[in-house]
């Protein structure tokens, strides 16, 4: 599969309900890649050495270490019906929009059963489906 170039729209992190967001400026049409999750790549028993929430494993051995504020896709919150969803190529993660997006809407991934009972379940999922 080709390396996806995610489309060039125009994003804006702000607060939401679960802390800072990462919000849609314009429309971002279904189907099409909006952002890349960058970071360093750590492998092998490095993996183990580090602690941090922004972790994207890739493969068994292989991370990226997203938590530096210049990796914006870090502000992307869970939710546990998301507007997007990670896809992982050649080790690199992209996030792709499972519907049209408006203007103003937050995007949001679900981070996986491990992500969430580790981190969000003991304190409560606050993601818009569960908030109502």
């Amino acid at each position: 599969m080709p390396i996806p170039i995610p489309a060039n729209v125009k994003l804006k992190t702000k607060r939401s309900r679960a802390g800072l967001g990462l919000f849609a400026v314009e429309p971002i049409k279904r189907s099409s890649y909006v952002i890349e999750y960058v970071g360093t790549v750590v492998r092998g028993h490095a993996v183990d050495e580090l602690a941090n929430k922004y972790l994207f494993e890739t493969s068994r051995f292989r991370m990226i270490d997203g938590s530096a504020r210049s990796n914006i896709a870090r502000y992307i919150n869970h939710s546990c019906k998301p507007n997007c969803e990670a896809e992982i190529v050649a080790g690199r993660v992209f996030l792709r929009a499972l519907r049209r997006i408006e203007a103003g809407e937050e995007l949001s991934y679900d981070y996986g059963k491990e992500y969430f009972d580790m981190y969000i379940k003991p304190y409560g999922c606050r993601c818009a489906a569960c908030a109502k």
